[in-house]
């Protein structure tokens, strides 16, 4: 599937889910991707995950790190399934010394319920992490909630109900294009 989306636009791919080796890593690079974001992994194995943000490069590897409540900061894994004991700022703050640039963060209480994202949670992300780059997930309700979360410097925004339900329209996101 990857091969066949980056075959045919000139979109430019993230590829996330099952990447445990190098080799799941060389594989998405072959076929198309052009960043790697992965989560479980970096539970499991994190001095592998910080070998490859060396190895492949910040500009090319995000860290999921999605929250099941934003109150606990615990990190999810395994497409949301299993539930750590691993703090989120603890996670950040062991990557964010290794060079991490980039971290997706799903407040997963949110995601698909069109309540608005969690503002709060994400400043105190940026605050304690100025120059991580924040792709903010769950709960987006339309243009408003993206332009105050651009207005807080959140680097990128990630929503699926509100375009589906026809409430973003693809119109809306023109003024966020980098030229």
């Amino acid at each position: 599937m990857l091969e066949q989306i980056a075959g045919y636009t000139d979109l430019k791919l993230d590829f996330t889910g099952g990447i445990n080796t190098d080799g799941d890593i060389g594989n998405a690079y072959n076929y198309g991707a052009d960043y790697i974001t992965a989560s479980s992994i970096a539970i499991a194995k994190p001095e592998l995950f910080a070998s490859w943000i060396v190895s492949y490069g910040r500009e090319k590897m995000t860290l999921g790190a999605d929250v099941t409540d934003i109150s606990t900061k615990k990190v999810a894994f395994r497409g949301w399934q299993n539930k750590s004991d691993v703090n989120l700022f603890e996670h950040l703050q062991f990557f964010y010394d290794k060079g991490l640039k980039y971290v997706k963060c799903t407040d997963i209480s949110r995601d698909g319920v069109l309540e608005g994202p969690a503002f709060s949670f994400y400043q105190e992300i940026k605050d304690r992490f100025p120059d991580l780059q924040i792709l903010a997930s769950g709960g987006v309700r339309g243009v408003d909630d993206i332009k105050k979360l651009n207005d807080m410097g959140i680097f990128a925004v990630i929503f699926g109900k509100a375009y589906y339900e026809g409430i973003l329209k693809l119109e809306d996101l023109k003024q966020f294009l980098v030229k």
